[in-house]
């Protein structure tokens, strides 16, 4: 059956106001409030489920629910120009002969050619380089563009192959093994016909204009066992050279990584439910997998119980947005993180500049999640040649590098503030929950006590 993408319906400005409401006795359902409504009159009008990018907007615990303790009489601090913070890291160095050595933990998660742009994807490439970190292809191979301006490429192996070419992985300098992804772990992922021009079709093997789901599992094994023999697979075709990284949507994060580790990963890449995707169900991305803050402590704990925390590398994505969320995610434990939709806002997306035409496909700038439709008017998100030409991947490269270099200098600064020489040096013990929710999923103190709400 073809996949319909059928574009919600504009907004209509509310004739209601809250104070309007309030004086007219009315009050808004909690269950059915306006937002639902609007959600069941589509389904009714089109018998078409809702397709959209982005990752999951409804409000869960988050990193914004969660505090540094700086130092001042208990902790020394660090002067911020005088004494060094640190926030290079290696990534694969457990089997690899060959790992990456990046110089900000803060890499590029894997986003298509397809799902993106072409200039969207060089322009990636080009601000990751210029900071010193990697940038990863996602679904349907390896473009000449990406590969050409990024200094370290992971290449994604996913359940689909699309674009799997064994001389492409002999060029990556890290291959990541895509179990599933936070957006949708379980599922796989859409890319609808008006995306598949004759190059990405080329690319994928695919025919022209007809909409693509790709697998939701690999269909060459069933279990770790099966894992374990392609990651050796993938060792000698590489000659042992190249990290190995698996990546996974968090939903049942303890066992994923202890398994990962056990098949012989160097990295393990945790993907929360808030991270993106370029198109899912909304059911899908609202109702599936757990919070990146609830994933973090579980994946670790596999990791120490394994005696192998900081040996096999860990990466974290999904909704990491400023400086502020980096250092605690690191602080929890990772070792890096990923980043895609705030990159994609760093390249141009939803620009205020676009606001008549975002407004003319139903949506506003800061809105816009229409992906999977390819008529994004900043040009990422589309394969159509004349918006796609919008986008200048040098200017775009750059725009990038500028926010890694925020992102780097916010969570140095805060480092500093703990009194750490590295970001990796930040831990549990530097951070406090605002709430009891965020306490117990975290596994730090709620504010001012004491308490880990579940801790023995």
């Amino acid at each position: 059956m073809t996949i319909t993408s059928v574009p919600a319906p504009a907004p209509a400005p509310a004739d209601i106001t809250a104070s309007d409401s309030a004086a007219l006795g009315l009050r808004e359902s909690a269950t059915f409030d306006r937002a639902t409504i609007a959600d069941i009159q589509r389904a009714a009008a089109t018998g078409v489920y809702d397709i959209r990018g982005w990752g999951a907007k409804r409000r869960v615990p988050h990193f914004d629910d969660l505090l540094f303790l700086g130092a001042s009489m208990s902790r020394y601090p660090l002067e911020g120009y005088r004494e060094k913070c640190d926030t290079d890291v290696v990534l694969g160095d457990r089997h690899a002969s060959r790992p990456l050595h990046l110089q900000t933990p803060v890499t590029i998660a894997g986003m298509s050619f397809g799902a993106l742009s072409a200039n969207a994807k060089e322009a990636l490439g080009r601000g990751a380089s210029e900071v010193g970190t990697s940038t990863t292809t996602g679904d349907g191979g390896m473009t000449p563009e990406e590969r050409g301006q990024s200094r370290h490429l992971v290449y994604q192996y996913l359940p689909s192959r699309y674009g799997m070419n064994p001389d492409d992985l002999r060029k990556a300098d890290a291959i990541e093994i895509v179990l599933g992804q936070g957006a949708k772990p379980g599922g796989g992922g859409m890319l609808l016909g008006q995306k598949i021009t004759e190059r990405v079709a080329g690319m994928r093997t695919l025919p022209v204009g007809i909409d693509q789901r790709s697998a939701s599992r690999h269909p060459d094994w069933t279990g770790p066992d099966d894992l374990e023999i392609k990651i050796g697979e993938l060792r000698e075709i590489t000659d042992w050279k190249t990290p190995i990284y698996v990546k996974v949507g968090a939903s049942r994060p303890y066992y994923d990584t202890a398994l990962a580790v056990k098949s012989g990963a160097d990295v393990v890449v945790l993907d929360g439910m808030q991270g993106g995707t370029a198109a899912t169900q909304q059911v899908f991305i609202e109702n599936v997998g757990i919070p990146t803050l609830a994933a973090i402590p579980q994946a670790v704990q596999a990791l120490q119980e394994l005696g192998v925390h900081r040996k096999v590398q860990l990466i974290v994505s999904g909704g990491i947005r400023t400086g502020a969320d980096v250092a605690k995610a690191m602080a929890l434990g990772a070792d890096a993180v990923a980043i895609g939709t705030a990159a994609l806002i760093a390249l141009g997306d939803n620009d205020p500049r676009y606001t008549a035409e975002y407004s003319a496909l139903g949506s506003a700038a800061g809105f816009y999640d229409d992906f999977q439709d390819g008529r994004d008017p900043a040009g990422i998100t589309t394969q159509d040649p004349d918006l796609a030409s919008r986008l200048d991947p040098v200017a775009a490269g750059r725009r990038l590098a500028n926010y890694l270099r925020v992102l780097t200098m916010e969570a140095q600064t805060i480092a500093r503030a703990c009194g750490k020489s590295h970001l990796h040096n930040l831990e549990p013990e530097d951070l406090v929950a605002l709430t009891i929710e965020a306490s117990a999923m975290a596994r730090v103190p709620l504010a001012g006590t004491s308490w880990i709400p579940g801790a023995p």
